[in-house]
């Protein structure tokens, strides 16, 4: 009953509509999909918030009136130290309630664009106790793929280990986007970086990593971020990027988004940014045929995003490549006694079951991504560099929106759609972003009825979001748990407040009526003058922030005091390990990265090939 009286709290539930009264229960499926802690932070902030009701009013949550339940979340909102506690717990709520919400319009089922190539996917629980490859590469993601379909075009034995599951176009095609997010993010898509202040950091965990949880936008590695990577860090690869980002381009088919597709969202965007002189234009994505779903976050229920499981993955099976899913890589086994020095002599992997298997190989791939390969690589001895797991990235991130007289239903048309890059070179890149109800970073304002209001006009809602080009301020730590600690750099929260600024005036300049801002304790701007004194009495730590796109921690460099691996990929300590992940790239590539991890990956993979 507690979890029971604190939906119908916040969504300010008065009988009068069916969808709230089945929030309850979704909740408790999203619960049961978040990692323990997150599980039992929620459930004890709820017991907390069923505590406080029976000193004021003798009864729990459940058992009040809709005013009873007003009053008490009133008396909480009134302390302000509680307003970001009560903001996190919308978090989950709002993610039930956008998926009710959403069921009660007839879905629109949109039609395959194409159906899934074939890939040769194997279960953990079938493959045998012991066998030999030429290449191992642990990761199937966007690094993971890449360095895959390389080697086995050359000829190589290669096997491909992934953690999570295959999933198919015709899957998510078939259930709700929430009853996908949790199988598709690793931990539920709740994982965070601690730190000052606590950021939101999801990735992917399936057959094709974050690439099929990712928005599709490709932006090629700006130019001075590659003479940097040469210049600073003596990255070598990073001079034969150009061809390397072709390629990857053509195999993903990007081409800039058509506009008969943008959706509302997206055009309010390109309004508010033309009214204001401002660079701005329909993003690159690899989604030839897409249908405007909006739910690249939960998999491309059409198939038209080309991530690497039906564009990369294909190509490295039909070139004899194996996949073997639901395998968690444990330790990188190493020849410490080979003449020369240690090398790699195969993996050691679980099952999902708590058995064990074992590939012998003398080339291993590590692509595991960035907050994965540094404790893979400490759990098999080879994490004695200083460097490891440190210079992390991640582009924190915040959003805003903006309320519009006419609907917008920023849910229907393509979920990111639009870059500004007015901003661009100042660290900041906006981009229109929309998603499913409820699954976007944005938390709408208000308590009870007041979030109900704003739960029933979300149609009426423009979003968008901010990413900054950031300082590495984290570190990924740990063996067999990753711990991630990132504390925001002062530079990267000044950034993030002028973003906040810039896409305010966007929206306004688009003809918002008001701009919700996520500063909980000021969450309306009615103008741009109101925006501004509101950000004068605020700071990055009041945003609802979250991150994506880690970078950096087995960064390649030529300074072996500098950087884990070499110029060219490879793992400093022992012979036959290449780094072909984002933790690869030596700083923040200051865009979406997805092509950047590959051309690097395909570098990494061709210069071993070489010699």
């Amino acid at each position: 009953m507690t979890l029971t009286g604190l939906a119908a709290s916040l969504i300010g539930d008065d009988g009068t509509d069916g969808w709230p009264a089945r929030v309850p229960a979704r909740l408790d499926a999203v619960l049961d999909s978040l990692p323990l802690p997150a599980r039992a932070a929620v459930r004890a902030a709820a017991l907390a918030a069923g505590a406080y009701a029976v000193v004021r009013t003798g009864r729990g949550l459940a058992a009040l009136t809709p005013g009873e339940r007003e009053s008490v979340l009133a008396s909480l909102a009134a302390r302000p130290a509680l307003l970001p506690l009560l903001d996190v717990l919308k978090v989950p709520v709002l993610l039930a309630a956008g998926t009710e919400q959403m069921l009660q319009r007839p879905p629109r089922v949109p039609p395959l664009v194409r159906t899934d190539p074939p890939l040769d996917c194997t279960p953990a629980g079938e493959w045998p106790d012991r066998s030999v490859a030429d290449a191992v590469v642990v990761g199937s993601g966007a690094g993971g793929a890449m360095a895959a379909r390389t080697l086995a075009r050359a000829g190589l034995a290669v096997v491909v280990l992934e953690e999570g599951r295959h999933h198919s176009t015709a899957s998510f095609a078939g259930r709700p986007p929430l009853e996908r997010f949790a199988e598709l993010y690793r931990g539920g898509g709740a994982g965070v970086a601690l730190g000052r202040p606590p950021l939101l950091l999801p990735v992917g965990r399936a057959v094709g990593g974050t690439t099929v949880v990712n928005s599709g936008t490709c932006y090629r590695t700006p130019d001075h971020v590659a003479e940097r990577w040469t210049r600073d860090f003596g990255f070598a690869l990073a001079e034969r990027l150009g061809p390397c980002l072709d390629e990857t381009e053509r195999t993903l088919n990007v081409a800039t988004q058509p506009l008969d597709v943008l959706g509302g969202n997206g055009r309010t965007a390109l309004a508010g940014a033309e009214r204001l002189g401002w660079r701005a234009a329909p993003l690159r994505r690899n989604a030839p045929g897409c249908l405007g779903s909006c739910q690249c976050v939960v998999g491309c229920p059409t198939g038209a995003k080309q991530s690497v499981q039906l564009s990369v993955l294909p190509d490295a099976c039909a070139a004899g490549a194996r996949i073997v899913t639901g395998a968690r890589v444990r330790r990188v086994l190493v020849d410490a006694d080979r003449p020369g020095g240690p090398r790699a002599a195969g993996v050691r992997v679980r099952r999902e079951d708590g058995g064990e298997f074992e590939i012998l190989a003398p080339l291993v791939v590590v692509a595991a991504g960035t907050l994965q390969s540094p404790p893979l690589l400490r759990r098999s001895g080879l994490g004695r560099h200083p460097r490891l797991g440190r210079n992390l990235s991640v582009h924190p991130a915040t959003s805003v929106a903006g309320r519009f007289d006419e609907p917008v239903t920023a849910w229907e048309g393509v979920l990111q759609s639009v870059g500004v890059e007015e901003h661009r070179d100042g660290g900041v890149l906006i981009e229109a972003t929309a998603t499913p109800p409820g699954m976007g970073s944005f938390v709408l304002p208000g308590l009870g009825r007041e979030l109900r209001r704003e739960l029933e006009s979300a149609d009426r809602l423009a979003t968008l979001g901010a990413m900054i080009a950031d300082r590495p301020s984290g570190r990924v730590l740990g063996r067999d748990r990753t711990l991630l600690r990132y504390d925001l750099d002062r530079r990267d929260g000044a950034r993030l407040m002028r973003a906040v600024r810039a896409m305010g005036e966007i929206l306004f300049a688009a003809g918002a009526r008001e701009v919700l801002t996520g500063i909980p304790t000021a969450p309306r701007a009615r103008d741009l003058a109101g925006l501004d004194a509101i950000l004068a009495g605020a700071g990055p730590r009041e945003l609802h922030l979250s991150a994506y796109h880690p970078t950096g921690t087995v960064a390649a460099g030529s300074d072996p005091q500098r950087s884990p691996a070499d110029a060219t990929g490879r793992l400093r300590g022992a012979a036959g390990v290449l780094i072909a992940d984002a933790s690869v790239l030596p700083c923040c590539p200051e865009v979406n990265p997805q092509l950047s991890v590959m051309a690097a990956a395909l570098a990494v993979t061709e210069a071993h090939l070489e010699r």
